[in-house]
């Protein structure tokens, strides 16, 4: 009970302090359940670190109904410091008890045991003994705010070419977001040459950034062994590589540095994506070509019934223009922006003289980026022309092209996708079982899953009495593998009759105590067959990679609106992809000298459905390196951030 009138008064205290001080640029807020000090930092526009200098207890726990005093404007990392200081007032008697122990009776006083010890001076020589009778220490305490002057501790620096915000943090030793409260104002993307605030340090205390190492971001509720599993490197060479760090221990946003073979892909490092719709000062012409296979040789305009019947055989024309027609609302948003642009568009007609006809008649000097062609070859034959040119090639759809050091391969690889589930499931350290069922035509991804699974089990499908592959299995099949807890079932297959039996069965097998989560490395047309229930998929969670997320319907999204009203009907994921495409393009061209530089400071972008995060190969062009992460979830399909 004691206790309990302790902790209110002081949170009546610090209420008080804290409506006294409201006029003084303060405010106060009651923690609510389920809150973190992060949730509460971006909600009143701060960051943690302010909170914890005026809520030092929180740093040890955050209780519900609590009362936090918030700095009622961005006051930056600089926060006035807090500091409570106790004051003796008095004594109690306690007599001790059958299993009290020093530590128990420090807790429930809420003092420390030296304290205990200071004032008890038997307690130096002989051990804690029951019928013992105490002195406890009582205490008011007072809490004291010291204002600390920005000016005093942070200093301007001017930023580099090729820097971004994280380089920047790291050099000052501060995480991203004490950046960003340092400078209110600050865009999505700095600029060579801005002047931003950053903390005062002496020459010998700005960390280098070494090309040799990679850089991570340390993410919420990460500790050393999370980050050996997830970076394979121990505490010992963190706390070597990071001077300072055995001292001051892991902190979310903090920049460490990392061997460069360290396997980071794009969810290890959770890159926040830059807005680059934002903060435009380039108006300057921008030139781009776009060359797409219409093949509209073929197309007459004497018979509209025979011009939609090509349409819809001919597969090159239509996915020429659905993604055309994404292209088409991209450049209308980017010309709302006041953006300057000169576009030429060629028909390839996929064939490859006359992509080389294209390249000999028109002067291609002053093209900024070229977007297409689709096929690999007429992709390689465009670098290779316009390489000393050294003008960018970008390919659209295909998914593996001769990356010549001009070249940016937009699509992402099946390497990459199946990378990122493996992965997230490895991180997993809920998981009791793993199981991997693929059909017979799929027993190598199966051997694969097992090397990074030694642990799982595999089940093949059926055959037939002629010994072909019969696509389903039994229950006995599963049943005796599943164990109480959580159990990923990876399916491999590309038929849809065997994702209906098997998702029909695993439906079927979910209890109480068995929790079954669906997932696969090859998301393919087998999983969205009319045959395949999505309630199933829903209930089972099935997860997995792909290089577009779906957007939602029902919330408001400007593109699809855009879109609809051009062209009357609603974008399929073709047409998406060219307004993705199109706009990170442009906007990279817009705020930087040219894509290979934007490739530093833009290391994530993202849009609709797409997102791109370019890397280079030595020796060679650039490739989309990020993918998403996405689970069906109440018959709807939901990205799960990490």
């Amino acid at each position: 009970m004691m206790k309990k009138i302790f902790y209110m008064v002081s949170m009546l205290f610090v209420f008080m302090y804290a409506a006294t001080a409201t006029a003084q640029n303060y405010k106060t807020h009651k923690v609510k359940a389920g809150e973190t000090i992060a949730s509460i930092a971006n909600k009143y526009q701060t960051t943690a670190e302010a909170i914890y200098a005026l809520n030092p207890d929180a740093k040890k726990e955050l209780k519900r109904h609590a009362v936090l005093i918030i700095p009622s404007e961005q006051v930056g990392l600089y926060a006035p410091q807090a500091t409570i200081n106790k004051e003796l007032t008095g004594f109690i008697t306690h007599k001790v008890k059958r299993k009290e122990t020093l530590f128990s009776l420090a807790k429930q006083y809420n003092i420390t045991q030296d304290e205990l010890k200071k004032h008890n001076p038997f307690l130096y020589a002989n051990n804690l003994r029951k019928g013992d009778e105490l002195k406890i220490p009582e205490y008011k305490r007072v809490l004291t705010i010291s204002e600390q002057a920005a000016a005093d501790t942070t200093t301007t620096y001017t930023v580099l070419p090729k820097e971004g915000k994280w380089r920047i943090a790291y050099k000052f030793g501060i995480t991203v977001a004490e950046l960003e409260a340092l400078n209110p104002n600050m865009g999505p993307v700095l600029q060579e040459g801005a002047l931003i605030n950053v903390p005062k340090r002496i020459d010998s205390d700005i960390k280098p950034i070494d090309n040799r190492f990679s850089y991570y971001e340390v993410l919420p509720k990460e500790g050393f062994y999370r980050l050996k599993v997830k970076l394979g490197v121990e505490q010992a060479e963190l706390e070597a590589l990071n001077p300072g760090l055995a001292e001051t221990g892991l902190k979310v946003g903090m920049i460490l540095k990392v061997p460069n073979n360290t396997n980071l892909d794009a969810s290890s490092t959770q890159a926040e994506a830059s807005n680059l719709t934002n903060n435009i000062t380039n108006f300057n012409e921008k030139h781009i070509a776009i060359m797409l296979p219409f093949r509209l040789q073929k197309v007459t305009i004497d018979s509209v019934a025979d011009t939609q019947e090509l349409i819809q055989k001919d597969p090159f024309l239509n996915t020429s223009l659905d993604f055309y027609s994404g292209m088409v609302v991209a450049l209308d948003s980017l010309k709302k922006l006041g953006l300057n642009l000169k576009v030429d568009v060629y028909d390839t007609k996929n064939m490859a003289s006359e992509v080389t006809n294209i390249l000999n008649e028109n002067n291609f000097d002053s093209v900024h980026a070229v977007i297409g062609p689709f096929m690999p070859d007429n992709v390689k034959r465009v670098s290779e022309k316009l390489q000393e040119l050294n003008t960018p090639v970008v390919s659209p759809l295909t998914k593996q092209v001769a990356l010549a050091s001009n070249v940016f391969q937009s699509r992402p690889s099946e390497d990459l996708l199946k990378d990122k589930i493996i992965n997230f499931v490895k991180n997993d350290s809920s998981l009791n079982q793993i199981i991997v069922i693929a059909d017979q035509g799929k027993k190598e991804i199966s051997n694969n899953l097992k090397s990074h699974f030694p642990g799982a089990i595999q089940i093949f499908s059926r055959k037939d009495k002629d010994d072909n592959d019969a696509f389903y299995i039994y229950d006995t099949d599963i049943i005796p593998k599943l164990k109480p807890g959580k159990n990923v079932v990876f399916l491999e297959t590309t038929s849809s009759g065997f994702v209906s039996n098997v998702t029909s069965k695993l439906n079927s097998l979910r209890s109480k105590d068995i929790q079954i989560v669906l997932a696969t490395t090859n998301m393919g047309s087998a999983f969205e067959d009319d045959d395949v229930s999505n309630y199933h998929l829903s209930n089972l969670q099935f997860t997995f990679a792909t290089i577009a997320k779906t957007y939602n319907e029902d919330d408001k999204n400007s593109f699809a609106e855009a879109y609809q009203e051009r062209f009357g009907v609603t974008p399929n994921k073709l047409a998406v992809r060219g307004f993705d495409i199109t706009m990170d393009v442009v906007l990279r061209l817009v705020h930087f000298n040219n894509l290979y530089e934007s490739v530093q400071q833009a290391p994530l972008t993202e849009y609709v459905e797409n997102k791109f995060a370019y890397k280079k190969q030595p020796f060679g062009g650039y490739y989309n390196d990020t993918v998403y992460l996405v689970k069906y979830n109440d018959l709807k399909i939901e990205e799960i951030k990490q």
